[in-house]
């Protein structure tokens, strides 16, 4: 198997997860003021790439801006690696290539504290993402047991571009927003993903001073 072969009973009796879906999970999670450099790139990129409705042109021209404002508002502290290996139990079905993973680490030549898997859904189908995405929220938690990284909660992001859904790893449940959110409202989006990562930090620092 692989991330993207996953079905939700497959997850669910394979690692014992328990599903919870729960309605404006995120929506609570304050919006933070985008750079200037992200509203013009998305005011040309956002109906050109609807125009051309294909997985590419939505990923170079709304997902990838999105994320680097992601890294940006987060003074580049976190690594973003695009369409990586990521081959943590192949025994598992743990293997595979990932769309994006957000790390904590500046470090770019390689992956060491996994927090963030971004799914981008194919053929805009955002349900079997959530599969997917849930498959690598899975294997980077397993990925950071095995390197003793004190991360507790992974975050995970099933996105069409201009849909856009959030979910929560932590021990065996799976927190999934019912909602999705768009992308005319961007500066929601990156503050969710940026309340992510600073979350991810916030309790791995926590766990560390209290070891």
């Amino acid at each position: 198997m692989a991330y993207n072969t996953f079905s939700l009973d497959d997850l669910k009796q394979r690692f014992d997860l328990r599903i919870v879906e729960e309605a404006a999970t995120f929506a609570q999670m304050p919006s933070v003021p985008v750079s200037d450099l992200l509203r013009s790139t998305l005011a040309e990129h956002i109906p050109l790439a609807l125009a051309i409705s294909t997985e590419k042109a939505r990923s170079e021209m709304l997902i990838v801006p999105i994320l680097i404002e992601v890294r940006r508002q987060l003074d580049r502290t976190i690594s973003l690696f695009s369409g990586v290996e990521f081959n943590v139990d192949p025994t598992q079905g743990l293997n595979g290539v990932c769309d994006y993973l957000l790390s904590l680490s500046r470090e770019q030549l390689t992956i060491e504290a996994p927090i963030i898997a971004v799914v981008e859904a194919k053929n805009e189908n955002i349900k079997q993402g959530i599969n997917q995405c849930i498959a690598e929220m899975v294997a980077a938690q397993v990925f950071n047991e095995q390197k003793n990284n004190r991360v507790t909660t992974i975050y995970g992001v099933v996105t069409t571009g201009s849909n856009w859904k959030f979910l929560s790893l932590t021990n065996h449940v799976v927190a999934i927003d019912s909602i999705e959110y768009y992308i005319n409202n961007v500066e929601q989006i990156v503050g969710i993903i940026v309340h992510m990562a600073r979350d991810a930090v916030k309790r791995h620092e926590t766990t560390v001073t209290h070891t």
